[in-house]
């Protein structure tokens, strides 16, 4: 089942997309153009009032639980920082298609993008994935480059699950709540790649976050779009302690392995870095 209970209807959603962009960059997550956002809607959503251009597209990847439902989807080069000021010039309303492999793209007169994210089909295989996998019929996805969590990963020695998460989960005692299954760490993928996507669609059934080795990050939410983001940032500041950590000469203890387990246990925290 979702985590989500209340379907939401298209203003709210484009909202949230907004607020999400705003705190993406907020926390210097997205450089420029840099960073993504899609939402699958599985109900049936009115969206030519807002998105009344319509163009007939061929799915990157097939997407046969998605048909039916809607896709909001942010465009290639787009800012995410701009999207709460005018969501229509940087979202794309992609309906899919019986079929699964074909889909409708609706969108806005004041469209300022050619074409959607060139990483839509990791957006499309990570919602195939769940919505097929768990029946959920809300999936929030965001991609952002948060620049400590991006830096360790040039550092070999972190680029794995182990190393990463015993490292990034000691400095808070919330991460161990916010982030219970870990980051999963992938190594160095071109983006947009399908080997790109069929890694990051793996790791993202082990975890709510994945760590694009030397690029960025992934996060996923049944609740909403604003809680994959949270992810990014729990994530991302436990980066940030340890980036200070090194550059301090790593004085800083963290919480230790049984304090860690302390507050799992306190908050009935099931999880593999316990």
């Amino acid at each position: 089942m979702s985590e989500h209970s209340i379907r939401p209807g298209l203003g709210d959603i484009l909202e949230s997309m907004g607020e999400a962009g705003a705190r993406i960059n907020a926390i210097d997550a997205s450089e420029a153009g840099a960073g993504n956002i899609s939402v699958f809607l599985g109900w049936d959503t009115e969206v030519r009032r807002r998105f009344p251009l319509r163009q007939e597209i061929e799915l990157p990847v097939p997407a046969p639980a998605l048909s039916g439902g809607t896709l909001l989807v942010t465009g290639s080069g787009r800012r995410l920082r701009q999207i709460q000021a005018d969501p229509e010039a940087s979202v794309g309303a992609l309906k899919i298609a019986e079929d699964g492999i074909h889909a409708t793209l609706w969108s806005s007169p004041r469209r300022l993008f050619e074409r959607l994210t060139s990483e839509l089909n990791s957006h499309l295989g990570v919602h195939q994935d769940h919505v097929a996998r768990r029946g959920v019929d809300f999936h929030a996805v965001v991609h952002a480059q948060p620049p400590h969590l991006t830096y360790l990963s040039h550092i070999p020695a972190y680029r794995d699950d182990e190393t990463m998460n015993r490292r990034l989960l000691r400095w808070e005692p919330e991460s161990i709540v916010a982030l219970s299954q870990g980051i999963r760490v992938l190594p160095f993928l071109v983006p947009g790649s399908a080997e790109m996507m069929a890694a990051n669609v793996a790791a993202l059934r082990l975890s709510d976050i994945s760590l694009w080795s030397k690029h960025g990050v992934m996060a996923r939410s049944d609740l909403s779009v604003t809680r994959a983001v949270d992810r990014v940032e729990y994530a991302e500041t436990g980066a940030r302690y340890e980036y200070m950590n090194l550059a301090a000469g790593g004085v800083g203890e963290g919480l230790l392995r049984e304090e860690i387990q302390a507050v799992a246990e306190a908050f009935t925290v099931d999880s593999p870095w316990v």
